[in-house]
């Protein structure tokens, strides 16, 4: 063990046991105004090549969250006139029972030394420090993308501008129930040491 007497134990515990609560058992109530600025402060505390910014928030909360499944369900029916009813609530219920979601856009540009795929790389840090910040104030969150983030005219619908895609939907709430642990792959199967 190291020496340091920063060693913070309890983020390292954190970090080792943290878990996605999934849409469905994510309730009300929902972060604070207070809670929500602390936790979109942490989400864009990330790694920014060059300070370019490259990605945008969009928060969804209150009665946008069933006007938005509501724009969906119509959107996929139109793509698919055979969508049962189970279907079509599934649709309505994208952004719903949790209280807030949070989407998260990158927007690349070309830049002589930070790659697009950097760029991209620094959204999603945002998208999982949006998980981290909503975990440190005890809400359950949920990282998801679904097919609405890479449809054009639900993404637009949802916000998105030219040239913006969305990487992520954080959604975030009360948990309800916390997942047991699920298996990891083992460290011997996805680390190796590189020699020459």
């Amino acid at each position: 063990m190291s020496n340091n007497s920063q060693v913070n134990k309890q983020v390292i515990e954190y970090l080792k046991t943290r878990r996605s609560v999934p849409l469905p058992f994510l309730q009300e109530p929902g972060p604070s105004a207070k809670e929500l600025e602390e936790i979109l402060t942490i989400g864009t505390r990330v790694p920014d090549h060059a300070k370019m910014v490259p990605w945008r928030l969009i928060t969804y909360s209150g009665q946008a969250r069933a006007i938005i499944g509501k724009k969906l369900a119509e959107m996929a029916l139109a793509r698919n006139p055979d969508m049962d009813e189970d279907a079509i609530k599934t649709e309505k219920n994208q952004f719903l029972p949790a209280p807030l979601t949070i989407g998260v856009l990158s927007k690349t540009s070309e830049h002589f030394k930070v790659a697009k795929i950097e760029q991209i790389l620094s959204a999603g840090a945002v998208a999982l420090n949006l998980v981290h910040g909503a975990n440190a104030f005890g809400y359950g969150a949920h990282w998801v993308t679904r097919w609405f983030a890479y449809d054009k005219e639900a993404a637009e619908m949802l916000g998105a501008n030219d040239g913006e895609q969305f990487v992520a939907f954080v959604h975030i709430g009360t948990a309800t129930r916390r997942l047991e642990e699920r298996d990891r792959p083992a460290l011997s199967d996805i680390v190796s040491e590189w020699v020459e």
